[in-house]
Order: structure tokens, then C-alpha cells, then sequence
């Protein structure tokens, strides 16, 4: 059984005699000869039979499709009329076939998997994974974490695993417990990140860390977020934030040039926090087009347009000639992004008409020389308190960017940093403030002494996140090393002292013995190959994901545990 090669690796040095083997994808029989097609992962060939080779025309008749077939014959080009260039040029004469195993029939045509619902395909993703476009998607995930090794063994990183099974810690998202059988009634935490060990590594002087981590959070998914996920994770002690940026930014650059065969032109460009939700009304925004947001909050301060006479913030997008119906739509998305509303002006000769016309008679020319509007084009209001106006209007960019397929004949992809987070962010829901990244994020120097004072919230963090494409790929910060500058943080998102020493009292110990100054960063390893396959979802480039309920269809995971099995440990199930 030993192949020739793979049959997306066939060449021209080895026409003549082959072995292959792999899977029918169909087979025809035209009379007097079969043709069928045989394919592993590297490719596909097609495999005509001659009846004068009757042993194997007799098993080419009985071959369906996904049976495992292997084929022995002559490798050779097709008669000249009928090559179009590439692969497909060439063909095999089949001598021999062997039917390796049967098959039943799928129970979906595996060439219209992408018409069959999400649902299906993970119940039987073992046949799903069989399609070349998920192969390929799994493919490139392998070739980016080959080339990912290859630069962080180059640069002097080490290959560290930290623990799966960990404490408890809050880090933006809900663990997922696993109680202990040995310690009845305590429970460990699969880690949300590596976090405090990649910051105790540098404690104890490695220097430069690394590892391809799983993590678990237990949030609501989307298709960009996965219950268990891989994740980037890197730490480097004596640098500043330039130098986590460079290196970054470098590595970034060495995968685009070893997985997608592009140049990336360094440095990559900047936006800071407030500068990327000003002009694009996100912290992740999307490049790849331009159709920024414009305030027009002065034009509007004091008019006679009450909804917008004392808003803290007026903001509007210029878009091209809309329906009342398109309209409607993108005013459900304003408001189900915060808004009240979506306000709205056509633009006609040199003045405006419809929605809210009647009250810019005064500064219509003003708005037409901020907005740059077309003739015929339209203008998108939203106004409110700031973040509010400019998340709103930023979820109508990206509606309209997906209406108008704005980013076609665009750059394929726009990687940028966003750099000045603040440190801290307000959570309306508990009326409290907590982190925007996490609580180990050192503030910029410069703001240090703002803690506990009433202008805390102004402080900056040494913050920054990688973006392509409208999605957030990585993260990280410069870490906080002063044992009282953490205790300050804790302080600051309400943990009182004896609560921080409860939940953290073995990494505040551990700040005692001489911590250098370090920082670092994690990258999402599943949406960065999400990013350069184009794929629609995360879960394309998982072999084996969740579906958006977090269930393992395929698997049947979550599912019930014997009686027996939680009695051991301790656990009844509520009903």
C-alpha cells in the first residue's frame, strides 16, 4: 500500500507507473469506460477504466461516493483538447482497483456542504472536514502556527506550558469550574488566559515566554468566539511598549510572508483609543475602507433641533443614495447598538430634503462641506453622550460597508495598532468602574497619581490591540511590576485590600521579590486564521468546534454524568 505520493504533489517527474489512494468524490459510467474522481487532501485526480482491464473495471463499477479506493495505473496527460491548464491537465489510466472500504451514503453531498446548514455539517464534521475549502482552512491554520514557532524560537522566546487546571480569578468572563474529588466542595478554573503565570515566569527571570495556550471562557458565542480556543500568548521582561509593538509587529509581517506569500510594509499604522472611535466609531475598526465618521456636534449646539441642541455628541456618515427601507434597517442597527434613533437628510442640488431638513436650513452649507455628501447621497445622524453616538453610528458603517460591499477592489487586509486605552471603563449595569483590558495593566507613568482621586477615571493605560479587518486579533499591555501600583489598581475597580489579598494574595506576594519591568501580549491563534482565510466564521477553521449554543453536535457534549460520578465529588443536580 505504499503511494507514489500524494496527488496534489503528483509532477511531471513521476508520469508513468503510480499507486494512489483516497476517497471517490463520483464516479461515471459511460458504456464503454468509468471515469471517477479520487481525492486526498493535497487534491484531486481523475482515473479513467478501460473494460479491457476487467478485475478493474468489474471494482470501479461497484465505487460510490467517499468509498476509499486505491488505484494503481499510469500517470499521463489528457488528450490535448481537453486541458485548460494546471492540474486538471493530467489524469490516470487505471490497471488496478481496490476497494479499501465501503461507505454509506452521506448525508449530505459533501461538493454542496456549503448550502447545507451549519448544524449538519458539525453532527457529521468528520465528512464535513473532507471538503477541500475546510481543508484548506486547516491547512493554512497549520502552516501559521509552523511559522509562529519558527520566529518566537528565532527571537529567543521559550516554549513554557502553564497550568490547565488553576484558581479561580475574574477576568472579564466566567470560568468554566471543575470540582475537585480530592478537596470535596473546592473547585478549580480552566484558565481564561495565562496571565498571572507568564507574568510570575518573568518573576523568575526567563525573560521571554511563549506558548500556543488553550483557554476557556465561558461567555456567549458569536462567530468570531469559541468556548475553548487557542490563544497566542507571549510575555518579555525589560522591554517598554515600543519594543512589544516592534516585535509584534515583525512577527505579524513573518506570517504574512510564510503562510500568505505577501510583504507587509512595517511599521503598521496607529490609532489611539479615542482617535479610532472618533473617526470610526469602534476600537477594532475596519480599514479596509475609508467612510470615516464626522462631528458636527458645534453645527447642531444650541439650534433649535432639541434632540441634538444638547447632545454631548452630534456624529454623522455620508452614504450613497438609500431607500426609506434601507434606511429603516439601518436604523434598527443604531438602536440596537444604543441609539435612540437614526436621524437622516437626502441630499438634493445644494440642499437637503426629507428627515430632518427642516431644521439645518441655517447650516446647510456647513454640513456639505464637512460631509463631502454626494449628490443624491444621504447623511446619518446619531447623538447622545459620546461613546454611545459614536459605537451606534459605527455599527451603520459597518452595515453600510456590507450593503455597498465597500471593501471590493480594497486592500485585502488593513492590520493597524490601537494604542491609549483608559485604564479604567464605566460598567453602566453595576454602576461601577472596572478594567477595559484587565487589572494588571500598568497606567502610563505620567498618570500614576491619579489613582483614588476624582480624576482616576482620565488615567491611560499602557494599553494596545492589534486590528485587522474590523476584528481585534491580539492584545496586550505593559504590566503593572510595583507592588503598590497593583494594590492602587485593585483598589480602584473596588476590591478593598483584604478582598485583593484573598483573590491575589500569591501574586502580590510574589511582586515583593523583584519584579522587572515586563509586558506582553495574546493573540486569538483561531480568528488571526479566521482573518487570512476570509472564512465566515471561527468555527470553519476549528477541526472540531462548538455550535453557537456551545454544544459538541458530533460528540453530544454537554451532556449528563452518571450518579455515581458526581456522588464522588461530591455534587447533586438541582432540578
Amino acid at each position: 500500500m505504499k503511494r507514489t505520493a500524494l496527488i496534489g504533489e503528483l509532477t511531471d517527474a513521476n508520469l508513468g507507473p503510480v499507486t494512489l489512494q483516497g476517497w471517490v468524490s463520483g464516479r461515471r459510467n459511460l458504456g464503454g469506460l468509468i471515469f471517477f474522481e479520487l481525492r486526498d487532501r493535497s487534491g484531486a485526480v481523475q482515473v479513467q477504466v478501460d473494460p479491457a482491464q476487467a478485475e478493474a473495471f468489474a471494482q470501479a463499477d461497484e465505487l460510490r461516493a467517499e468509498f476509499v479506493a486505491e488505484v494503481t495505473g499510469t500517470y499521463g496527460l489528457r488528450p490535448q483538447e481537453q486541458r485548460k491548464g494546471g492540474p486538471a491537465d493530467y489524469e490516470v489510466l487505471a490497471d488496478g482497483v481496490r476497494i479499501l472500504n465501503r461507505a454509506k451514503t452521506p448525508p449530505f453531498e459533501l461538493d454542496k456542504g456549503g448550502e447545507v446548514s451549519e448544524d449538519v455539517r458539525l453532527r457529521y464534521r468528520y465528512l464535513d472536514l473532507r471538503r477541500p475549502e475546510m481543508q484548506r482552512g486547516l491547512m493554512l491554520r497549520s502552516r501559521t502556527w509552523a511559522a509562529i514557532t519558527e520566529f518566537m524560537e528565532r527571537e529567543g522566546f521559550i516554549n513554557i506550558e502553564t497550568p490547565m487546571l488553576t484558581r479561580s480569578t475574574p477576568e472579564g468572563a466566567r470560568d468554566f469550574l471543575v470540582p475537585s474529588r480530592l478537596n470535596e466542595g473546592e473547585f478549580y478554573a480552566l484558565p481564561q488566559s495565562p496571565q498571572l503565570f507568564k507574568q510570575m515566569l518573568m518573576m523568575a527571570g526567563y525573560d521571554r515566554y511563549y506558548q500556543l495556550a488553550r483557554c476557556f471562557r465561558d461567555e456567549d458565542l458569536r462567530s468570531d468566539r469559541q468556548p475553548d480556543f487557542t490563544q497566542l500568548d507571549m510575555e518579555m521582561s525589560f522591554v517598554d511598549q515600543e519594543d512589544v509593538l516592534d516585535m509584534n509587529s515583525r512577527l505579524l509581517a513573518h506570517i504574512f510572508g510564510q503562510v500568505m506569500g505577501q510583504q507587509l510594509s512595517l511599521p503598521l499604522p496607529r490609532l489611539t483609543y479615542q482617535e479610532a472611535m472618533d473617526k470610526y466609531g469602534s476600537d477594532k475598526p475596519d480599514l479596509r475602507f475609508e467612510h470615516a465618521l464626522v462631528d458636527v456636534t458645534d453645527l447642531f449646539a444650541g439650534g433649535e433641533f432639541k434632540a441634538f441642541a444638547g447632545a454631548e455628541a452630534v456624529k454623522v456618515i455620508a452614504a450613497p443614495e438609500l431607500t426609506r427601507k434601507a434606511i429603516d434597517e439601518l436604523e434598527r442597527v443604531a438602536k440596537q447598538n444604543g441609539a435612540g434613533g437614526l436621524a437622516w437628510l437626502k441630499r438634493g442640488g445644494e440642499g437637503f430634503t426629507g428627515g430632518i431638513s427642516k431644521f439645518v436650513a441655517g447650516i446647510t452649507p456647513q454640513l456639505l462641506k464637512r460631509t463631502g455628501v454626494e449628490d443624491g447621497g444621504t447623511l446619518l445622524f446619531t447623538a447622545g453622550d459620546w461613546r454611545t453616538a459614536v459605537e451606534a453610528l459605527g455599527a451603520v458603517r459597518l452595515a453600510l460597508r456590507d450593503l455597498f460591499d465597500w471593501t471590493a477592489g480594497g486592500p485585502q487586509f488593513a492590520p493597524l495598532w490601537v494604542t491609549d486605552f483608559p485604564q479604567l471603563d464605566y460598567d453602566k449595569d453595576s454602576g461601577t468602574w472596572t478594567y477595559m483590558h484587565h487589572p494588571f495593566t500598568a497606567p502610563h507613568p505620567d498618570d500614576t497619581a491619579l489613582f483614588g482621586t476624582e480624576r482616576q477615571h482620565e488615567i491611560r493605560a499602557q494599553a494596545y490591540d492589534l486590528v485587522m479587518n474590523g476584528f481585534e486579533i491580539g492584545g496586550g499591555s505593559v504590566r503593572i511590576h510595583s507592588p503598590q501600583t497593583q494594590r492602587e489598581m485593585f483598589r480602584a475597580i473596588g476590591l478593598s485590600d483584604e478582598e485583593a489579598q484573598e483573590k491575589f494574595g500569591f501574586f502580590l506576594e510574589a511582586l515583593e521579590y523583584g519584579t522587572p519591568p515586563h509586558g506582553g501580549a495574546a493573540w486569538g491563534f483561531d480568528r488571526l486564521v479566521m482573518v487570512l482565510s476570509g472564512a465566515a466564521s471561527i468555527r470553519d477553521v476549528i477541526a472540531f468546534p462548538k455550535n453557537n449554543r456551545g454544544q459538541d453536535l458530533m460528540a453530544g457534549a454537554p451532556s449528563p454524568v452518571a450518579e455515581g460520578q458526581l456522588e464522588e465529588l461530591g455534587l447533586r443536580v438541582q432540578e
